[in-house]
């Protein structure tokens, strides 16, 4: 099984279980040879704005930033690297979005989680590629498509 380091960093309510993450993580996870490990961090809109800010110059909070972390040479450690997810921010987008917000977790830490594995969105062709991929973790889970109307 993958390592999971949940921090909780955020008041909201109504957050997944550190089971359900782990089973995410797995998912996300499952086609590789080896285990890795993940922190997820769960902050407010504060910290995601002030990080969003200082990573990639935009204002504002965002759902999910992914921090892959480079092992150095000849360093055995298997950590993937961070993911930080705006906790108020996932239940915002459920509502908008009319998704039940246990869906929208998993969508968006499957997304976080393959953006530590390489993959983008930057053109078209990675765009679909990643979303293929999502898609088909999620399909697994029993979750609907999250990028169907």
């Amino acid at each position: 099984m993958n390592q999971l380091e949940l921090q909780i960093e955020t008041t909201a309510a109504d957050l997944p279980g550190e089971a359900q993450f782990q089973t995410w993580i797995d998912a996300a996870l499952a086609d590789q040879d080896k285990e890795f490990e993940v922190v997820i961090r769960l902050v407010d809109e504060e910290e995601s704005a002030q990080l969003n800010q200082e990573y990639r110059g935009k204002s504002g909070p965002t759902n999910v930033l992914s921090f892959e972390f480079e092992v150095p040479d000849g360093i055995p450690l298997n950590l993937l690297g961070d993911l930080v997810i705006c906790a108020p921010l996932v239940a915002k987008e459920a509502l908008e979005q009319h998704k039940p917000i246990e869906h929208h977790w998993a969508h968006l830490v499957i997304h976080g989680v393959l953006h530590l594995r390489g993959y983008d969105h930057l053109d078209e062709t990675e765009a679909d590629e990643m979303e293929a991929k999502e898609i088909n973790i999620l399909k697994q889970l029993n979750i609907p498509n999250p990028y169907q109307e």
